[in-house]
This record gives structure tokens, C-alpha cells and sequence, in this order.
């Protein structure tokens, strides 16, 4: 190894820290690695030939990053066009990162790496009426720190104990201990001021219902929560319409309405909408209601579960037949057996990954209400 004449090196920042040749050598190895070449001899007699032309150079001066990487490029290139091209390349991707964070007005001392600044850009960060982000990651995190602990006050704490809670949140929130959902995140501080992430909505037996509930999820969604619905109310498909004297479409056509509104509102949305849509067991249209996904593309904007009660259960221990009923009705409509529908229920979930199951007796058993 050549004698290293060079003792310092001027970071991107402008402050300047001692030259360390092992730096260079990692840079080397790394676009090495990128072409699946190990060689060490090639590294070292690398990164001694830079030394060489950086001592000649920058002898009585104190060379940049850019300007020893330059002298890298131009050194590879003179030996191993390949390995070369590999050190540009991975150079420009640092780069890269490096003006993503610049674009996004982000300090790095949180140390996020360019995807999730770009996750936080996209969803989380404040932005102005032009879409112009206004706050970086630590002022999102004191954002969320201040709004959270300012609860405190309406449980008696003082000012100094309030303000002590939100240091001691926000410091675990800057040293990634502790996140919150997503809605607070992005909303707390904010005149939306929405944090929950999941709704349970109620659907009955009516357009009115079932629309008014469209509306709701629409609105929640909106601001970045997820719903939750259980359909078991809806008459079953093929059952009367007495106002109409027409036939009903049954829950599963809801549902796809439901999730056809959920794909627009995603579109221009700060995240994904989430919705999760459970039937009962013994609704007659759970057949429908367990193979809905089978096409990998139905109700893509929902996971689903059939809610199971005792009854259906030790049906199916017993290999016993179980009825489904009408909910509008409370009328029994069909006789099935129960082992059999399990089986189906079992065999989707393993081709989908639905539906769940909901033990709903137990749930109540459980429930603290």
C-alpha cells in the first residue's frame, strides 16, 4: 500500500473528518459484490493505485467526497470496465437517495432510508394547500408527541407533567421504540383530528341502511381509518321485496358495491382502503358468501370471515345436518350438512386465504359489555 499522504477529507456537509482508505474499500467491494466478483487482491491494489493518484493530486490539499470518488471511477475504469459501471451505478443510487431527502426537506438524523421517506412523503407528512411538504419526520413525531399528550391535562396532570409525557413519547417515537397507527400519524394536530383506525358499521335490512353505512365507510375511509361490517341482516338473494314486489340480490351484491367504493376512494386517498366483511353461518347465502374471492380479483378490497357460533360447531363434530335461515324472516330455508360446509369453508381459505372464522358465541362469552 502506498504511503497515504492524505489525512483529511471534506464531507457533502462541509465539515471534514480523517481520510479512512477502508471507506474506499467497502465502495469497491460493494460494486464487486454486484456482479457476484470476490477478489480482495483487486480491491487492496485498487484502492492503493487511488491513494496513489489522490496523494499526487490533493498534496497539499484537502480533497472532497465527490472529488475521491471521481478518482475511484477513474481508476476502476482504467482496470475493470465492468467493476466500474458497477461503482457508477451503485454512486448514483447514494446520489439518489441523498436528493430524495433533500426533495423532501429531510435531515438525516432519524436515519430513514429512501423508501421510507418516500412512504412517509406519499402518506404521512404534513402538506400545504399546493401539496408542498411542510414538516419533516422529527416535527411529525413532535406533532403527534404534543396532540397525544395534551389528553393528559383532562385527568389532572399539570403542565410541567403533561410536558414531560410528551418528551418521553416523543423520544420514543424518534428512536422507532413506539409507533401509532396511521391515522395519527397523519392526522393528529390537524383540524381532522382522526386517530382511530378500525369502525365496526351497522347494516339493516334496508337501501336506506346499506347506503346510509356507504356513506359513513366513505367519509372513514376518507381519513384513513379501516371498516368492519357484518352483512347477516341483508335478505338472502332471491327472497321478495315487498315494497317493490321484486327479487333481493342478497348481501355478496352489497358487498361488491361497497368495494367498488372503496377502490375510488383509494385512488386519491393517503392509503389503501381496508375493509373487513363477515356473514353468519346460517345465512342462506354463505355458500355465495365463502367462494366470493376464488377469482383472486372479487371484493379485492376485503378480507372476509364467517362468524361460527356453538351450534354449527358441534354440528360438525357430530357430523350433524344445520339449518340456514332467513333473517328477515327468522324462517328456516335450507338443511345442510354441517361438516360439509366446513370442509368448503376450510378449502377456500387454503386456495385464498379467506374467509376467516369468527367464534361469535365465544366472543360474546368474552365480550365486557
Amino acid at each position: 500500500m502506498n504511503e497515504i499522504k492524505i489525512k483529511k477529507v471534506r464531507k457533502r456537509d462541509g465539515s471534514v473528518e480523517d481520510f479512512d482508505v477502508k471507506k474506499i474499500k467497502n465502495a469497491i467491494r460493494k460494486a464487486c459484490s454486484f456482479l457476484g466478483f470476490f477478489d480482495e487482491s483487486f480491491v487492496n491494489d485498487i484502492a492503493n493505485n487511488v491513494v496513489f493518484k489522490l496523494n499526487q493530486k490533493f498534496f497539499e490539499a484537502i480533497p472532497s467526497v465527490e472529488e475521491i470518488q471521481d478518482v475511484v471511477e477513474e481508476v476502476l475504469f482504467e482496470k475493470n470496465e465492468r467493476v466500474a459501471k458497477a461503482y457508477s451505478l451503485y454512486r448514483n443510487s447514494r446520489r439518489l437517495a441523498r436528493e430524495i431527502k433533500e426533495f423532501l426537506m429531510l435531515k438525516d438524523d432519524l436515519k430513514f432510508n429512501a423508501t421510507a421517506l418516500k412512504v412517509l412523503e406519499e402518506r404521512y407528512l404534513l402538506k400545504d394547500e399546493k401539496g408542498k411538504i411542510i414538516e419533516t419526520p422529527r416535527q411529525m413525531f413532535a406533532r403527534v408527541a404534543r396532540e397525544i399528550a395534551k389528553v393528559e391535562a383532562r385527568y389532572g396532570k399539570s403542565k410541567k407533567e403533561v410536558k414531560e409525557i410528551e418528551k418521553k413519547f416523543f423520544d420514543m417515537l424518534i428512536n422507532l421504540e413506539f409507533l401509532p397507527n396511521s391515522p395519527t400519524l397523519m392526522n393528529a394536530g390537524t383540524p381532522l383530528g382522526q386517530l382511530s383506525a378500525c369502525f365496526v358499521l351497522p347494516i339493516e335490512d334496508s337501501l336506506e341502511s346499506i347506503f346510509t353505512t356507504l356513506n359513513n365507510m366513505a367519509k372513514i375511509q376518507q381519513s384513513g381509518g379501516g371498516t368492519g361490517f357484518s352483512f347477516s341482516k341483508i335478505r338472502p338473494k332471491g327472497d321478495i321485496v315487498k315494497s317493490t314486489k321484486g327479487i333481493a340480490s342478497g348481501p355478496v351484491s352489497f358487498m361488491k358495491i361497497y368495494d367498488m367504493a372503496t377502490e375510488v376512494i383509494k385512488q386519491g386517498g393517503k392509503r389503501r382502503g381496508a375493509n373487513m366483511g363477515i356473514l353468519d353461518v346460517w345465512h342462506p347465502d354463505i355458500e355465495e358468501f365463502i367462494k366470493v374471492k376464488s377469482d383472486q380479483k372479487t371484493l379485492s378490497n376485503f378480507n372476509i370471515s364467517v362468524a361460527v357460533d356453538d351450534k354449527f360447531m358441534k354440528a360438525v363434530l357430530k357430523d350433524k345436518d344445520y339449518w340456514l335461515i332467513n333473517p328477515r324472516n327468522k324462517k328456516k330455508v335450507k338443511k345442510i350438512r354441517a361438516r360439509e360446509l366446513f370442509d368448503k369453508i376450510c378449502y377456500y381459505a387454503w386456495l385464498t386465504g379467506d374467509p376467516g372464522l369468527i367464534f361469535i358465541d365465544e366472543i360474546n362469552r368474552k365480550h365486557t359489555i
